[in-house]
């Protein structure tokens, strides 16, 4: 590399780097939002159009089209919109057996202009396929040639030389998640839906799995209600949950936590040595063992708690105890 280049990229403070970095951000930000003022009726054309498909989305784009052309065919296959990428370049060497005449087409160019996109044009409409278009502009060649046109104009590119596709890609990415979402509701597309086509990680485990697959069994922090605080203490201590739960005979009767300790010992500094019926939070949160981990999830959330007690499904079982599940310890694995 030059040297003299070396000194010009690496000679500003990082101050400006940051505020640089700032500028940025507040540009794409005004940018999407000047994407949004142009939405009109024609997003609603687009959407009914790929509801109306019988088969599937194919999205193509060239270069950075291309990119985000594969993200938003990722996204809409993932919520429920059978989708896939098509490289214009290898379509033309004979991919275009791919595509169906119930396909829907949707092509991405900024410039409306690319002529790798543009050569698709006569096949597409051999075959009978329905258009619609992302463009810079609606006044180009690509535009006229779409059944539905899309617009995501922008003033100009964040990149300092307006060269580099920066906005412009990120407004073509946005109108693609924009549509996404139109679709997912237009489908009333559910979390049990999106789980199916993402059963692996952490995220398909949440949306597949119930309580009963992920809780803990043994060594359960089970006391008796006539025990004292000071042994329930030691239960905890064991337990490493944070709590012991109250039980006679495997049937809840309540817990106690490290708080409740914390805030009992402050009224009554002789509660050690009391039984600890006396402290104990008589109706805790508690969710059945059949329910989902997500369901598990958003109550520990609402309820700001570490761990859940899990409890039985069947008549007369629905406070026996049957296990434990503390999510953040799943969400770590």
């Amino acid at each position: 590399m030059n040297t003299a280049l070396q000194k010009k990229q690496f000679s500003d403070p990082s101050s400006e780097f940051v505020e640089i970095a700032i500028e940025s951000l507040l540009t794409q930000s005004s940018a999407l939002a000047s994407v949004a003022e142009q939405v009109g009726a024609e997003v609603d054309e687009a959407v009914r159009l790929i509801l109306s498909c019988k088969g599937r989305v194919i999205v193509s784009g060239m270069g950075k089209s291309g990119i985000v052309g594969k993200k938003i065919a990722a996204t809409l296959s993932s919520t429920g919109t059978p989708s896939l990428y098509l490289h214009p370049g290898e379509a033309l060497h004979g991919d275009l057996g791919m595509i169906t005449a119930e396909d829907v087409i949707l092509l991405i160019s900024h410039s409306g202009h690319t002529e790798e996109i543009m050569r698709l044009i006569p096949s597409l409409e051999y075959f009978g396929n329905r258009i619609i278009s992302i463009v810079g502009c609606s006044d180009t060649p690509l535009a006229h040639h779409s059944h539905v046109t899309l617009r995501a104009d922008i003033e100009r590119e964040v990149c300092p030389n307006n060269l580099a596709p920066t906005t412009s890609a990120l407004a073509v990415m946005a109108l693609g998640d924009a549509l996404a979402v139109c679709l997912i509701r237009a489908r009333d597309f559910k979390p049990q839906d999106f789980a199916q086509f993402h059963p692996g990680g952490i995220l398909g485990r949440r949306l597949l799995s119930t309580v009963a697959d992920t809780m803990i069994t043994d060594n359960l922090p089970l006391i008796s209600p006539d025990e004292t605080v000071r042994e329930s203490i030691f239960c905890m201590t064991s337990g490493r949950l944070g709590l012991a739960i109250i039980t006679r005979e495997r049937r809840l009767l309540g817990i106690l936590t490290d708080g409740d300790l914390r805030r009992a010992l402050v009224m009554d500094p002789t509660m050690l040595d009391k039984p600890v019926r006396d402290f104990m939070t008589p109706v805790p949160v508690t969710i059945r063992r059949d329910a989902m981990v997500s369901d598990a999830e958003m109550l520990m959330q609402r309820y700001k708690i570490r761990a859940l007690i899990v409890t039985g499904t069947e008549p007369g079982e629905e406070d026996k105890i049957c296990g434990l599940i503390e999510i953040f310890a799943n969400r770590e694995q």
